[in-house]
């Protein structure tokens, strides 16, 4: 299983975050083109110009298994994950 978050903020912003935070796991910029993997995973939100919170754990082929899409300002709920993964 691999990690992976991704942020419509660019890399150097990216970098300095993963350092300060201690963070493990890759972060990927989509910051340019502008939006657009949040776009194709349908969390761009075009009025405040970025992403709102949308977590995906997409197999190894590809497939998209599980989704929870959260706004800007909620919190995420790291049960929710932990069930989804165990039902996998």
């Amino acid at each position: 299983m691999q990690l992976l978050a991704v942020s419509n903020d660019s890399v150097p912003t990216l970098r300095v975050f993963g350092e300060q935070e201690n963070l493990d796991y890759p972060l990927l910029s989509d910051f340019w083109p502008h939006g657009e993997t949040s776009r194709a995973y349908g969390v761009f939100d075009e009025d405040k110009g970025c992403a709102v919170r949308g977590t995906f754990i997409i197999d190894k082929d590809g497939v998209v298994r599980w989704t929870v899409v959260n706004g800007l300002p909620d919190a995420r709920d790291l049960n929710e994950y932990i069930e989804a993964l165990d039902s996998l």
